[in-house]
C-alpha cells in the first residue's frame, strides 16, 4: 500500500525538484515509511511507500537492468508469489520478494497485457524509455484511486488530487456538471472530480501516454460476464465458499502485523471466520461502539470475536464526530454527503495503533443485495411490467438525492440556465445498457457496483485508512469472486424479500444463524436529529456560500429540516459536505 504520484512531459521539459518533491509530501500519509523517484527528461513517476510486503527490499521504484522500464504501484498483488514462481521458470527470475518487482519483470516478458494476470488491488505506472510511454493502469473494479490531469502539454497523476494541485498549475475552478452530479448520487461519480480538467481513470482501465497524446481502454470489464440458470443452490454454495476463503487466504500475505474490522455484521463476521481458519494466532479485531443502542454493534462483534476467539479491541467513542468532517474532506479531495466516513476514520485510527493491515468485508452489499433499498425497491408491484427505458429510470430515481427539478431549485439562476438541460440520468444509462443479458437484479447491482462502489464505498476504507497509514483489503472483491458474482442469477442474491439469500445460507454453518441473519444496520452517526435541535446552527453555518447557490433555497430546506415539516438529512449533509469541500 502507498502512494504514487509523477508527470509526463511532451516536450521534454522536466519539474522543478521541489514540484516533484511537494508532490510526494503531499500524500506522504499513504507512505510514510520510504519515498523513492524515477527521474528522466520530462518525466517522473514516484512512490510514497507503506512498506507491508518484503519491508528491507521492497523499495520503489523498480527499474531494469538496463534503465529503460521503471514501475511504481500503490496497492497489493495477491497472487505475487505464484506469478514469481512462473516468471522463475522462464529466466525472469526475481531478486526481492516484492510485488512490484514481479510487475517489472512481467511487463519485461509480456508488455502491458500482463495486467490481466494480476489478483489485487492496484494502480500501476510504468515508464518505458524505449517507446518514450508511460503506461498508468487501475484495478479491476476501482479499490486504488487514480486520479489525472492532462493539459496537452503535460499529464500528471496521483494517487490523489493533491498530489496533482502540487505541480505549479493554478487551482482548477469548480466542474460543475460534477457538483449536478454529485447531487443526484451524494458523491463525484467518475470520471468527474469536482476539479475541471482532473479526471478519475475509471477501473479495469488503462491509459497509455506518448509525445503524441494518451488513449485509453478498458482492460477488464464485469459486463463480459455470463449469467448461469439451472444450477443448485448447493452447487451454487460450495463455490461461493471455495472462492471466499481462497481470497481471504492470499489477502493475509503480509510481513507486518494485520487484523479486521469486524462489526458482527454479515459480511465482517464472514471474513473472521475464515481467517481463525487460516492462521495459527488469535485474529486481531478492532471495532467502535456508541453509547445509542440504534446504532451501536459492539454487542454483535463481540458475539463474533468470542465465537473465533479473536484479540478483540472495542473503543466506545462519542458519536458527535462533526469536528472530523473537514479533516475527512481533505482526505478525500471531494465531498461525500456518506457520514459514515467519520466512524470509519475512527475505527481505522484504532487499528492502526496496533496493525499496518486490516480485511475488510466491503463489496458483500453490491455483489449480493444486502441493502435494504435493494429489497423495498424490488418489493414494489408493478415492476415486471416496465420495459427496459421505464424500469431503469425507476432505479435510477430510487437512489436519487435530490430530483432533477430539486437540484435546479437550489442553483442562483445563472448556473440553473446551463444544467437544465443537464441529465445525471445520463451517467447511469450506459452501465444499464452495458448488461442488457442480466437479470434485473443483477442489472441493479451492477450500477451499484460501477458507480456507489467505486465512487463512495471504497473511497471510505481507502481514504480514512490512508489518512492514518493502514492498509485495508477487500476479499469480496477478488476478480473471481465478483466474476461469480455476476454468473449468480438475482433470484439467488434476494429472494422472498431476504437479502443475500444464498450468501447467508453459505456462511452461516461458519457464523452461526443469529449473525448471518440479523438485521442489518448501517455504520453511521444520527446527525439528521442533531440538525433539528442540538446542531441546528452547524447546519446553518455550513452551506455553500458561493455564488452557485440560492441562499433563499438553501435557508428554506434547512428551516424544513428543523421545524420537521420535512426529513432533510440526507440533503443537508451533501451541502454541507460541498461547503466543506470549497473551505480546502
Amino acid at each position: 500500500m502507498c502512494g504514487i504520484f509523477g508527470y509526463f512531459n511532451r516536450d521534454g521539459l522536466s519539474l522543478p525538484a521541489e514540484r516533484l518533491s511537494a508532490m510526494g509530501a503531499a500524500i506522504r500519509h499513504r507512505g510514510p515509511d520510504d519515498q523513492g523517484v524515477f527521474t528522466a527528461p520530462g518525466v517522473a513517476i514516484g512512490n510514497q511507500r507503506l512498506s507491508i510486503i518484503d519491508v528491507a527490499g521492497g523499495h520503489q521504484p523498480f527499474v531494469s537492468d538496463d534503465g529503460q522500464i521503471a514501475v511504481v504501484q500503490n496497492g497489493e498483488i495477491f497472487n505475487h508469489i505464484e506469478l514469481a514462481q512462473d516468471l522463475a521458470r522462464t529466466g525472469h527470475a526475481c531478486r526481492s520478494h516484492s510485488d512490484t518487482e514481479v510487475l517489472l519483470r512481467l511487463y519485461e516478458r509480456e508488455g502491458i497485457g500482463f495486467v490481466s494476470k494480476l489478483n489485487g488491488m492496484f494502480a500501476i505506472a510504468i515508464y518505458d524509455a524505449r517507446e518514450q510511454a508511460v503506461y498508468l493502469v487501475r484495478d479491476r473494479i476501482g479499490v486504488k484511486p487514480f486520479y489525472v490531469h492532462d493539459d496537452g502539454r503535460q499529464l500528471s497523476f496521483g494517487s490523489e488530487i493533491k498530489a496533482i494541485l502540487q505541480t505549479g498549475m493554478a487551482k482548477p475552478g469548480m466542474d460543475v456538471e460534477a457538483l449536478h452530479h454529485f447531487l443526484t448520487f451524494n458523491y463525484v461519480p467518475a470520471p468527474y472530480t469536482m476539479y475541471q480538467g482532473i479526471k478519475h481513470l475509471m477501473p479495469g482501465h488503462l491509459m497509455k501516454v506518448t509525445r503524441q497524446g494518451s488513449e485509453t481502454r478498458a482492460w477488464w470489464s464485469l459486463a463480459d460476464i455470463e449469467p448461469v440458470h439451472g444450477r443448485a443452490e448447493s452447487d451454487w454454495i460450495e463455490e461461493f465458499n471455495t472462492i471466499l476463503d481462497d481470497a481471504v487466504r492470499l489477502r493475509l500475505r503480509c510481513d507486518v502485523p494485520f487484523g479486521a474490522f469486524l462489526s458482527g455484521g454479515v459480511d465482517s463476521s464472514s471474513i473472521v471466520g475464515l481467517m481463525a481458519r487460516h492462521m495459527n494466532e488469535p485474529v486481531k479485531t478492532f471495532c467502535i461502539g456508541f453509547d445509542d443502542p440504534r446504532y451501536d454493534e459492539s454487542a454483535f462483534a463481540q458475539e463474533a470475536a468470542d465465537r473465533f476467539g479473536t484479540q478483540h479491541v472495542m473503543e466506545k467513542v462519542n458519536p458527535d464526530m462533526l469536528d472530523l468532517w473537514p479533516m475527512a474532506t481533505y482526505h478525500c479531495d471531494q465531498p461525500h454527503g456518506d457520514v459514515s466516513f467519520l466512524p470509519t476514520y475512527r475505527v481505522s485510527a484504532l487499528a492502526a495503533k496496533h496493525v499496518k493491515v486490516v480485511l475488510t468485508g466491503d463489496g458483500g452489499d453490491e455483489l449480493f443485495a444486502g441493502y435494504d433499498k435493494h429489497k423495498s425497491f424490488f418489493a414494489q408491484a408493478g415492476l415486471a411490467e416496465l420495459n427496459d427505458e421505464q424500469f431503469q429510470r425507476r432505479y435510477f430515481d430510487s437512489i436519487s438525492l435530490f430530483s432533477p427539478e430539486g437540484k435546479l431549485a437550489l442553483y442562483a439562476p445563472e448556473l440553473r440556465a446551463q444544467l437544465a438541460s443537464l441529465d445525471s440520468f445520463e451517467v447511469a444509462r450506459p452501465y444499464f445498457q452495458a448488461v442488457p443479458h442480466q437479470d434485473r437484479i443483477n442489472q441493479a447491482l451492477y450500477l451499484d457496483m460501477q458507480l456507489l462502489l467505486s465512487g463512495n464505498n471504497l473511497v471510505k476504507p481507502d481514504r480514512m485508512g490512508m489518512a492514518v497509514s493502514l492498509e485495508a483489503r477487500t476479499p469480496f472483491l477478488d476478480y473471481r469472486m465478483m466474476e461469480f458474482a455476476f454468473r449468480m442469477p438475482g433470484e439467488l442474491k434476494l429472494k422472498n424479500g431476504e437479502t443475500k439469500y444464498l450468501y447467508k445460507k453459505a456462511v452461516a454453518p461458519l457464523i452461526g444463524d443469529r449473525l448471518a441473519y440479523r438485521k442489518k444496520q448501517m455504520f453511521t452517526v444520527p446527525v439528521g436529529e442533531w440538525f433539528k435541535d442540538s446542531k441546528a446552527d452547524y447546519a446553518q453555518q455550513h452551506m455553500p456560500t458561493d455564488t452557485s447557490f440560492s441562499p433563499v433555497a438553501l435557508n428554506s430546506l434547512c428551516a424544513d429540516h428543523i421545524s420537521g415539516a420535512a426529513n432533510k438529512t440526507r440533503e443537508l449533509r451533501a451541502l454541507i459536505a460541498v461547503s466543506h469541500w470549497q473551505a480546502l
